[in-house]
Order: C-alpha cells, then structure tokens, then sequence
C-alpha cells in the first residue's frame, strides 16, 4: 500500500459522525418547538362565551325607565360562568344581574331601571371573568 491509499481510507469515518450530530441536533431543535407550540396553547384557552337566546321584550322610555329582557332558550347562565348580566342604554349602564339573581334561564325574565331616551340603543351584556359578549341588542 502506497501513502496515498492510507490517507483516503482515513477520511472517511468522519462523515458518519458528522452525520448522527447534525441528527440529533434537529431531532433537539424539533422537540423544542413543539414543545413551546402545545404549551403556549395551553395558556390560550378562554372561557367560552354561553350561547343563549336573549330577547328585549319590553322598553319603556323616560326617567325613569325600564328594560325587561327574557331568557328564551339556550346555555344557563350561572354563577360559574357568569360574573354578571349588564344593561345598558345609550352607552350607559342602567342595571345589572349578579350572583344572587343568577342562575338565569330559559322561561326566566327580568326588569332593570334606568333613565332611557327615546333614541338609545339597548343591549344585554354578558360579563364573564375574562371576556363579555352582547347577547340582545334592540333600539328603544
């Protein structure tokens, strides 16, 4: 065997360890942004908003007014999903349903009071810890 041949027969074990390195390297990086994606969705999740059907039955306008809203079928609002129930008119706020008027459900009504104009629209809000949802909106 001459010089030459014993040299290229040297070289060649490098690549294979070159190879498995580059492996577990992807193999790591790969790991690792899955790993912060299923986590990170972890943290996302939201409380939902209850899907009920609300309807503004009754608008009586002046100072004071009143707004009487019904449960017509749908989710329950309850106190583990609902902080509370707002009313307002014209951008302002004119009653609430908390805790003690909760739970609300189908075939339930209820009446707040307030000073209405002729001109403001009404909507039923809820409020949950997180999030709130206008579940009946109607122009007085």
């Amino acid at each position: 065997m001459n010089r030459l041949s014993l040299k290229l027969e040297d070289s060649r074990g490098v690549s294979p360890v070159i190879g498995v390195i580059l492996m577990v390297a992807i193999t790591v990086i790969l790991a690792a942004v899955i790993g912060t994606f299923v986590f990170s969705l972890a943290d996302q999740t939201q409380e939902s908003v209850p899907n009920a059907q609300i309807t503004i039955t009754e608008i009586n306008t002046g100072t004071p007014g009143n707004v009487t809203f019904a449960h017509s079928g749908g989710d329950i609002f309850t106190e583990d999903n609902t902080e509370e129930i707002r009313v307002t008119a014209g951008g302002t706020e004119i009653g609430t349903l908390t805790g003690g008027d909760l739970p609300f459900e189908a075939g339930d009504e209820a009446t707040v009071s307030g000073d209405i104009d002729p001109d403001d629209t009404v909507r039923v809000v809820w409020v949950g810890q997180d999030r709130s949802n206008v579940v009946a909106i109607r122009e007085a």
